[in-house]
């Protein structure tokens, strides 16, 4: 199943790879989420069956819709801007054979995206990381390449299409409540071909992302130490906040001239939190200097920094909002709302 906005020439490589392996899988759904360019054709060239939405609401709903239109007894989901391997399929297909207990599983990017510049192959790679450094036992689901029992997916209520993002991370942390296995497999890869700007960058990592994840956080009260929110992780968001107020001491200290009582502190504070941040996060610097160059790593640490500020800044909102939200009474979580029909 592969949902698709306006997929542009991604979703032509996509469905290319996919073309290149179909003796691999027995149907192919892409659900076009009312776009509003041509780039659907491509799913009619390659011969892929195409689910018109009637109206946009979202990757979940496409998601789902195509769901209820497969035959399968497992169901691989794919973004609309990824490459798969030659070994991608039959790597899933062969968990799922090997264990009769697994709900679902998902993969990772590969560590060979795409070069489509500084910021995309970055952003890339720390995906890729992130998921090879992650527990095995997962606590959340990818559908950028993620697969599951079609029964049990059902059963659960699918995508909750009230989220228009993070509704696979939803999907999985209820998957675990139930005590269901989720697990990630970093053996299972595809290319990554999105190209990423450094607003786009921004803008996801607040914004898009960031804060319903965050929410999504507060509201289920969990936050596993794994992936993203690994211990690591959560203290590199913590020093990135003290990083940025060592920088506003210093400077502060530099304009007003008073450098004994603000500027050298702040500039030895501001040393020390970047030196900390660099420590806990060498194992990706040298993940990115094996995989580029050692220029590229020293670039993306820059990155890297905004990336984590991002993320508190993220985290801070979430947090003002959940708490108003208490204040107002408004905290609890809806009932998870799908588009499979009840019985289904």
């Amino acid at each position: 199943m592969i949902p698709a906005y306006n997929g542009g020439a991604a979703l032509r490589e996509c469905l290319a790879s996919l073309a290149a392996h179909r003796h691999q899988f027995t149907e192919w759904i892409v659900v076009n989420d009312a776009s509003t360019d041509d780039s659907i054709q491509f799913a009619e060239e390659f011969g892929a069956r195409v689910i018109q939405a009637p109206v946009r609401k979202g990757p979940a709903n496409a998601r789902n819709l195509g769901a209820l239109a497969a035959t399968g007894d497992i169901l691989l989901f794919l973004d609309a801007d990824v490459r798969i391997h030659d070994d991608t399929i039959p790597r899933i297909l062969q968990r799922f054979q090997d264990d009769a207990d697994l709900t679902a599983l998902f993969g990772s990017y590969d560590t060979n995206p795409a070069p489509l510049g500084l910021v995309s192959e970055y952003r890339n790679l720390l995906h890729s990381f992130v998921h090879h450094t992650g527990k095995s036992n997962a606590s959340t689901f990818w559908s950028g390449c993620g697969a599951i029992r079609r029964e049990l997916f059902l059963a659960n209520g699918g995508f909750d299409v009230t989220f228009l993002v993070v509704e696979d991370i939803e999907l999985g942390m209820r998957l675990v409540r139930q005590q269901l296995r989720v697990v990630l497999d970093p053996s299972i890869q595809v290319q990554h071909l999105k190209r990423w700007t450094l607003p786009t960058m921004i803008n996801t990592d607040i914004h898009s992302r960031g804060i319903p994840w965050a929410k999504l956080i507060l509201s289920s009260g969990r936050m596993p130490n794994d992936l993203n929110l690994s211990w690591s992780n959560r203290l590199s968001v913590a020093l990135a906040l003290l990083l940025t107020l060592s920088t506003g001491l210093f400077v502060a200290g530099f304009v007003l001239g008073t450098s004994a009582q603000l500027m050298w502190p702040g500039l030895l504070a501001l040393l020390m939190m970047f030196a900390a941040i660099a420590a806990i996060n060498m194992p990706f610097y040298r993940f990115l200097a094996d995989r580029r160059s050692f220029k590229f790593a020293s670039a993306s640490m820059v990155l890297h920094l905004l990336y984590l500020f991002c993320c508190a800044t993220a985290m801070t909102i979430a947090v003002g909002s959940y708490c108003w939200s208490l204040a107002m009474g408004k905290a609890d979580r809806e009932p998870v709302v799908s588009a499979i029909p009840p019985g289904e």
